[in-house]
């Protein structure tokens, strides 16, 4: 007579002998992690609503997220061109082009319901097994329906259509019509690292940092921070205000960000503050504004510090010169 326990033994038996057989992905676009493009969410692996979490118990998914968001750090980077590539050989099962590049808005809901995805593609990798490319950038799709393609082939370019509201490819992985989550596809991952993953190369798992310093003669405008404009190289002597700001994603209540800026004839300023809420994008800004006749004319560095619970999560420099 079978026992629960040798059911559930044997269960776990053939689902982890699935998983041996099952492809393995590459990254499913051109770019670097962490120096090009960064994973902003991942598979929500709580299935009650209202309760979210990544694989490794942390807060980089929403409710009911079902695949990996590969974002890029600006718009500007997006209109460069980023390619999005097959993460495995397979045979494309349809694709959509014919999306504007809006992102959602209020303007843009209604255009946008019921093709979430925007523009997009989906390859059957066989065996149940298909993966799905949304986000894309309109005209940039290069392959079609019925397509082979292998490991790395171009698809098209990380774009802004569909419901996002950052440049990002969000990448889902079905198998039989069930999502799996690539990085703990057995679901075994006890807030960290699964014991296998269907990743050829795994990426590392970053739970929040840095994404842009810039200097500017006022607090920004969120959007052109995100947009990739905001940051002013050179500041006139007589600029209102010397002000740094500080690009961040996955923060969490409790983490503190650090603003220093240096410059001639012993220049100095420092800011810290303490994040109250957890966000997914967000950015602080701090400075000084002009009490003088003008701002010491040469170089000046800004260096921003995000820490969690003690330990350095971001760091990054920028450099600014003030000009008579």
């Amino acid at each position: 007579m079978w026992r629960q326990g040798s059911l559930l033994g044997l269960a776990a038996l053939f689902a982890s002998a699935a998983l041996a057989q099952a492809p393995r992905f590459a990254l499913p676009l051109d770019c670097i992690l962490g120096e090009s493009c960064y994973i902003q969410n991942y598979v929500d692996t709580l299935p009650a609503k209202d309760r979210v979490s990544d694989f490794a118990c942390g807060p980089l998914s929403y409710d009911g997220h079902k695949g990996t968001d590969f974002a890029l750090f600006t718009r500007a980077q997006m209109l460069t061109g980023v390619t999005v590539t097959a993460a495995a050989d397979g045979v494309v099962r349809g694709t959509r082009d014919e999306m504007p590049d809006t992102g959602l808005s209020a303007a843009t809901e209604a255009a946008i319901a019921g093709r979430e995805c925007g523009n997009g593609l989906v390859i059957d990798h066989g065996e149940g097994w298909v993966s799905q490319y949304c986000h894309l950038r309109l005209g940039s799709i290069t392959v079609s329906k019925g397509q082979t393609v292998k490991t790395g082939d171009p698809l098209g370019e990380v774009g802004l259509s569909g419901q996002t509201e950052f440049p990002h490819l969000h990448f889902t992985l079905r198998q039989n019509e069930r999502v799996i989550d690539p990085f703990d596809p057995d679901n075994t991952a006890t807030c960290g690292a699964a014991d296998q993953t269907l990743w050829a190369a795994p990426p590392a798992y970053v739970a929040g940092g840095l994404l842009g310093l810039g200097f500017a003669s006022a607090v920004p405008q969120f959007d052109s921070i995100k947009a990739g404009t905001a940051h002013s190289p050179n500041l006139a002597q007589d600029a209102d205000a010397l002000v740094l700001w500080a690009y961040m994603f996955g923060t969490r209540a409790g983490d503190t960000l650090r603003l220093v800026i240096t410059g001639p004839d012993g220049f100095a300023f420092e800011h810290d503050t303490t994040l109250t809420k957890t966000q997914a994008l967000s950015f602080r800004a701090a400075g000084k504004r002009l009490r003088t006749a003008g701002w010491p004319t040469g170089a000046y560095q800004g260096l921003a510090t995000l820490t969690r619970k003690g330990e350095i999560i971001g760091t990054e420099a920028v450099s600014l010169e003030v000009k008579p």
